[in-house]
């Protein structure tokens, strides 16, 4: 049986379909948990889960990692155990002083932890699907990051990111996103400043690792020069396909 735990919700996988209402019992009273759910595809632009309830009568919790809490509703908006690692790296990698901007910040996956862990000017968090938003507010004010501050240092911001970057310019862009996170590229240049790093996600068959991501960027960049810095793997996504990071510098 495969299955991860999100705070008080044990998530089974989706396949699982012959567990009877006593073994499930048994389940929440072993992992001390207050709901067991199946969670499906996640589907759509606003990446919203498919969620059966098994036992149990709430699907909201809050969900400790990396020193960080996050507040969410599991049948609202998905959440990611496979990208632990990488939130993490990166709020280690920003910068004294600079401004981030994260174009797909859902309930501040990456954002979150920068606040937190590291110590930027600000961070502009922009999300389109208003319960991540609504979430990603709660979770500023849960970490008592602009409390800490004294100012306005994590803003969310709810919308397109294609529209609402170009209101931003940031020495740091982060497109946790996958897809179709390279139609996206020209307006994440367009606000990364010069010298600025970007941290582009994408879902590229293992063939193409070394090839497609760096080209994808360096289109979108134009005139502009790209230094690759890193390209990270951070789990298989489906077979012969892997979802990966690009760390690139645009000049």
């Amino acid at each position: 049986m495969k299955w991860k735990i999100i705070g008080k919700i044990l998530i089974l996988d989706e396949k699982y379909n012959n567990l009877s209402k006593s073994d499930l019992e048994k389940l929440k009273d072993k992992f001390h948990v207050e709901s067991i759910i199946k969670v499906g595809n996640i589907h759509g632009q606003l990446r919203e889960p498919t969620v059966e309830v098994l036992l149990g009568d709430t699907t909201e919790t809050i969900h400790k990692e990396n020193g960080c809490l996050f507040k969410l509703d599991l049948s609202k908006v998905m959440w990611s155990k496979g990208n632990t690692n990488e939130r993490m790296r990166i709020a280690k990698l920003v910068g004294d002083g600079e401004v981030v901007l994260d174009m797909f910040a859902g309930i501040g996956y990456f954002s979150i932890p920068i606040g937190v862990h590291a110590n930027p000017k600000n961070i502009y968090s922009i999300e389109l699907n208003p319960n991540s938003y609504n979430f990603l507010k709660t979770n500023i004010e849960l970490n008592h990051i602009n409390q800490k501050a004294g100012y306005e240092k994590m803003v969310p911001i709810l919308g397109d990111c294609r529209v609402k970057s170009s209101e931003y310019k940031a020495d740091r862009i982060i497109m946790g996103y996958v897809r179709t996170t390279h139609e996206f590229l020209p307006s994440a240049i367009n606000s990364l400043n010069p010298g600025g790093i970007l941290h582009y996600h994408e879902t590229v068959p293992d063939k193409l690792i070394d090839t497609r991501p760096i080209a994808r960027i360096k289109e979108a960049a134009v005139d502009r020069d790209v230094e690759l810095l890193n390209l990270v793997k951070v789990k298989k996504y489906s077979p012969g396909v892997s979802h990966i990071v690009v760390d690139a510098r645009v000049e």
